[in-house]
């Protein structure tokens, strides 16, 4: 079954605790085998796979056991800042090269006309 927006919380932790448990039989392992790599009690691990609250902990270590924590981060991305807070973060860059304001030189440049206007 798909797991949906409009789920209650309780039947996501219970779909996911038979999908942990068919997890678990389909790699062969017992309750107990599992628990001990995932470094929590039996107990716990049956009160997962019921679909009963696990600490957040408790999961991890799970998952890690199954190898699947990979998944977490897929399920939830790392953020990457918007473009316009990169750019703030990284502050005002260099549009062009050329000599620093008031710096005073031999010839005082032309003022740029457009190619076709005429020089009068």
């Amino acid at each position: 079954m798909p797991i949906t927006e409009r789920d209650t919380n309780e039947a996501v932790l219970r779909e996911l605790g038979s999908r942990l448990r068919q997890t678990r039989l389909d790699r062969n392992l017992s309750q107990e085998k599992l628990a001990e790599e995932a470094g929590i009690g039996r107990a716990t691990l049956q009160r997962i796979e019921e679909g009963r609250s696990p600490s957040a902990a408790n999961l991890i270590g799970v998952l890690r056991a199954l190898g699947l924590l990979d998944g977490l981060d897929r399920l939830v991305p790392e953020s990457s800042p918007s473009p316009v807070d990169e750019l703030k973060r990284r502050g005002r860059r260099r549009q062009r090269a050329g000599s620093p304001r008031g710096a005073e030189t031999e010839e005082s440049p032309r003022p740029w006309r457009w190619p076709d206007e005429d020089e009068t």
